[in-house]
């Protein structure tokens, strides 16, 4: 056998000793555990220690799983609650693989345990929910509302709380968790993530609540009707006796001033009558007389005393 020959047999064992080593060793992280299989089938302990580890070459293969929490999030579905109210409800959760052997053995994979999980919490939360009211599942304790205006009209009161929303979803944590250990896998935490009204029973909702904000605005318009007439009435006794009160200040003005015209005049009068009887005439002359005015007067009338000529001379 030439050199060449033995130094190309050489590094093909030597190449085939690399890929057998590196098949042999595989390195598990902090986040990870492992689980070996022969032919499909577990081969003894999970390994959960990290760093480098020896399986069979080509015979034996490493299945890797998450050593840390992992989330799950249930799909949205509708169930009805004690009360008979149909609701949209969103759950989620925490969990992790506590047994990856066992894991391995019922479930293969993540998507395995998810899908498990789906059954599980999922039952479980329907169970829950039809053990309690609507309001159970909304609120978590008795703290008071704070009393508006409105809910003082319309006489609205909470009713009180037995059980509350965050008790049930530790009830639905317990329930679920009786039933994973068996398949390696432990919940850590199950939450209600969202809760809706079902179509029909949100319509029912705003119609309600359309019909307290029409009751509620109806009262305000009758109390403002009510105080508006109340405003009116006052305007309008007040507007009178301003009218009145105006009036009767004319009227004494007006006395006076006639007093005052009178007084004037009989001054007048008393310094001289003929004057003020000269023109007194004229002023009755120039307020009953004008270019169509026909009068038939007798010659002495004394209406025509100041016309006549040997007067006026």
């Amino acid at each position: 056998m030439t050199l060449s020959i033995r130094s190309i047999i050489i590094g093909l064992l030597v190449l085939a000793g690399i890929f057998v080593l590196l098949d042999a060793l595989y390195e598990v992280r902090e986040t990870e555990q492992v689980v070996i299989t022969q032919f499909g089938r577990p081969i003894g302990d999970a390994v959960t220690e990290p760093g480098l580890h020896l399986k069979t070459p080509f015979i034996q293969n490493a299945n890797f799983f998450e050593k840390r929490w992992l989330e799950w999030d249930g799909q949205t579905n509708q169930i009805p609650t004690k009360d008979k109210k149909y609701i949209w409800l969103d759950t989620y959760a925490r969990w992790r693989i506590s047994g990856p052997l066992m894991f391995f053995q019922r479930l293969r994979d993540e998507r395995g345990a998810q899908s498990r999980l789906d059954d599980i919490i999922d039952g479980q939360t329907r169970n829950a929910i039809a053990n309690y009211n609507l309001i159970e599942i909304v609120r978590s304790t008795n703290r008071e509302f704070e009393m508006t205006e409105e809910m003082a009209i319309l006489d609205v009161t909470a009713p009180k709380i037995t059980t509350g929303r965050e008790r049930i979803a530790e009830i639905i944590l317990e329930k679920s968790s009786e039933a994973t250990p068996k398949f390696g896998v432990e919940l850590k935490d199950v939450r209600i993530k969202r809760v809706n009204y079902e179509e029909g029973v949100q319509q029912k909702v705003f119609d309600r609540m359309i019909a307290e904000r029409q009751r509620i605005a109806a009262k305000y318009r009758s109390e403002g009707d009510g105080r508006a007439a109340d405003i009116r009435g006052q305007k309008e006794r007040e507007l009178k006796g301003i009218q009145s009160d105006a009036y009767r200040q004319a009227q004494e003005i007006e006395g006076r001033a006639d007093a005052e015209a009178t007084r004037i005049y009989a001054e007048a009068y008393t310094l001289d009558p003929d004057f003020y009887q000269f023109m007194k005439t004229l002023e009755t002359y120039r307020n009953s007389l004008d270019k169509d005015t026909w009068l038939l007067l007798s010659t002495d009338s004394e209406f025509l005393r100041y016309l006549k000529r040997s007067d006026l001379e």
